[in-house]
This record gives C-alpha cells, sequence and structure tokens, in this order.
C-alpha cells in the first residue's frame, strides 16, 4: 500500500467516479482505476460499490477511509515540517472552528499567520458539534480546533478566553431601550434556535432552563448569520456569541443579565509545529470580551 494509492480512494470517494478524481488530482484514468484495484487485490476485500449515480465506499471501504484520511493527513504534515525553514513554512495547516465561536477572531488570527508564512496553505472548516470535534482531534485529522470548553475537553487545551452571549431583538421590540436585556423579560417570546446536536443549542437551552424559560421554537438554522438575520427581521429572538452578530447588525443587539458566557478553547494536535504555534499566539492576541460594542448609544 501507498499514501498515493490512499490520495486517490479518498479522491474517488469525495467526486464519486474515478474519471473526476482523476481529473481533480490531475493523473491518467487508467493508472487511477489500475492502482485502486492493487489496493483492492492486497487488502482483499471492495472498497467502492458501482451505483447508478457512480461510485459509493463500501462499509468497508467507509471504515479504510477514515484510517487513509488520518495517514494522508500525517504525511502532509510531516512534508511540511521537512520543508520548513527558519524562516518559512510551507505546507497544508487544516483548522476547525466551533460554530459561532471566533467568528470575528480568528480571520484576523489567520491574516497574521498568512503575513508571516505566505506559502502556508490552511484549509478551515466549521463543525457544530463539541462530540464531532473531538473525534477529529483525537483522530489527529486537525491541526487546531477552535471551540467552546466542554465537560470533555482535553486537559492540554488551552484558555484563549470568554465569548460573551448576546440576544438578537428584532426591529422595533421593546427590549431595545434597555441596556442589557433581563433574560426573564422575554418570556413568551418565540426563538430561532440552532440545530439540536449544536454546542450553541446546548448553551442556549441552558440559559432557558436556569431562567425558567419555556421556549416556543419557531425554527431551527444551521448558521448563526441566519439565525441573527431571521430574529432581526421580526422571527423571533436568538441569542449568539458577540462575535458572530454580522455587520449591519449591531443596533439590534444587547447584552443580557444574567451574563452567558462560555470559555473559548484552543487544541492543538500532539507534536505541534511552528505554523499551529504560531496560530495560537495570534489567537491570544486578539479581543474576546466585546460584548460592550454592542450596547447603545447613550
Amino acid at each position: 500500500m501507498s499514501l498515493r494509492q490512499f490520495e486517490y480512494a479518498l479522491a474517488i470517494a469525495a467526486e464519486g467516479s474515478v474519471t473526476a478524481a482523476a481529473e481533480l488530482l490531475h493523473v491518467a484514468q487508467p493508472s487511477m482505476s489500475q492502482q485502486i484495484r492493487n489496493l483492492e487485490r492486497e487488502l482483499g476485500v471492495e472498497l467502492f460499490a458501482r451505483t447508478p449515480t457512480g461510485l459509493v465506499p463500501t462499509v468497508v471501504g467507509r471504515a479504510f477511509l477514515r484510517e487513509a484520511e488520518v495517514a494522508v493527513s500525517a504525511a502532509r504534515r510531516a512534508r511540511a515540517t521537512a520543508r520548513a525553514g527558519a524562516d518559512e513554512l510551507v505546507g497544508e495547516l487544516v483548522v476547525a472552528a466551533q460554530l459561532g465561536f471566533g467568528t470575528r477572531q480568528l480571520p484576523g488570527a489567520l491574516g497574521a499567520l498568512r503575513r508571516r508564512f505566505p506559502r502556508l496553505e490552511v484549509t478551515v472548516f466549521e463543525e457544530p458539534s463539541s462530540a464531532e470535534l473531538e473525534r477529529l482531534c483525537r483522530r489527529g485529522v486537525l491541526d487546531l480546533a477552535l471551540m467552546a470548553a466542554c465537560e470533555r475537553s482535553p486537559a492540554d487545551a488551552h484558555h484563549l478566553g470568554d465569548e460573551e452571549f448576546v440576544v438578537v431583538l428584532g426591529a422595533g421590540h421593546r427590549q431595545l431601550a434597555a441596556d442589557r436585556v433581563d433574560l426573564r423579560e422575554l418570556e413568551g417570546e418565540p426563538w430561532v434556535r440552532f440545530d439540536r446536536d449544536s454546542a450553541l443549542d446546548g448553551v442556549l437551552l441552558n440559559v432557558l432552563r436556569e431562567n425558567d424559560l419555556t421556549p416556543t421554537t419557531v425554527a431551527r438554522v444551521s448558521q448563526t448569520a441566519t439565525a441573527v438575520r431571521w430574529a432581526a427581521h421580526g422571527l423571533g429572538v436568538t441569542l449568539v456569541p458577540a462575535s458572530a452578530v454580522p455587520h449591519g447588525h449591531e443596533h439590534l443587539v444587547r447584552p443580557v443579565f444574567p451574563v452567558v458566557s462560555q470559555p473559548v478553547i484552543a487544541v492543538l494536535r500532539a507534536g505541534a509545529g511552528p505554523a499551529e504555534t504560531a496560530l495560537l499566539e495570534f489567537l491570544r492576541q486578539e479581543m474576546w470580551s466585546d460584548s460592550a460594542f454592542f450596547s447603545p448609544v447613550p
């Protein structure tokens, strides 16, 4: 088996066909097909099944691909480390951010990282689930994860700061007259909530329970920007980290009482290199407690 075969298999799984995968990786289709046949012969299993919509991984294939992804990621990091000079770093850095956390801080830190290492390629994706982020960290797929602290947070996690949550109200809402909204004053309000397995909905649910509020859920969304915009249009109120409020909606946002905040942590892969370490330091330099930015102007 070879890493190149792993990369071929991952590309086929992503594209759904050998032809598309070969085009993606700029290799000849017959060569890729032969490599996959050789890999299946060596493993003694069928990795892909042919369906009317294309090639899909078999049950065994999915298990294999999970391990192949870890191996390919590790190889990319090894190449990047070997090619890193004193003043230059090349390769790929894979970062995951938990949905809604570090929305304003992460771009600034990544911009600073890019200026320091202009040849470094950074891949960033958002993940709503704490459990999935923990799984990805444990499997070594990620170089750095930015997430809210939870019961399963690793002992070596780095505390960056606290994200204060704010309520988003519709235009003309009576609570916009307040500097800080008492959560109990939101009894009876409809709520725009998040996917059930997301950390954001877990925070909201705890807040509602602690303040003896019975929520009427009018919508569930997957993105913080969507929740803010729908709340701004009067569909219902919502609760989001202050940094996740899109520009132009600040006048519809208020801090809440009792204060709701969540510690934000960064988790680095074992044996973190100079890129991960530099990104961590840039994240530490960002402002994390900024809900005062949304206070009404007197």
